[in-house]
């Protein structure tokens, strides 16, 4: 005894279409506004402080430089500036090398 084969074809509703493309859309939206919300709005404005940071610098300020290197300033130029980083050492780096600038007197107690 055999069993008769019998196929099935589904087919979706006409207007499903329509309403797939537009929840699309929606999603697509809420996805690039959570992703301008969670990573590039906080990213600017980290830029943001950096840029103000090193347009603040001032002759004596105490600052750590991205490699973790602490001194005074010594010098401030157009776009470097002068670290004296122990007596009578100096070096000479980007401004936007400066990654914090340290409250006044941090150097001399550490």
């Amino acid at each position: 005894m055999t069993l008769p084969t019998t196929f099935v074809l589904a087919q979706a509703a006409p207007g499903a279409a329509a309403n797939g493309g537009i929840s699309m859309i929606i999603m697509m939206v809420v996805l690039f506004g959570l992703m301008y919300f969670m990573m590039i709005r906080p990213q600017m404005k980290r830029q943001k402080e950096h840029r103000q940071l090193v347009s603040s610098l001032a002759k004596g300020d105490e600052v750590v430089t991205n490699g973790g290197i602490a001194g005074r300033v010594d010098d401030v130029g157009e776009t470097f500036i002068t670290v004296e980083i122990a007596p009578n050492v100096k070096i000479k780096l980007q401004k936007s090398a400066v990654q914090q600038v340290l409250p006044k007197g941090t150097l001399k107690s550490s």
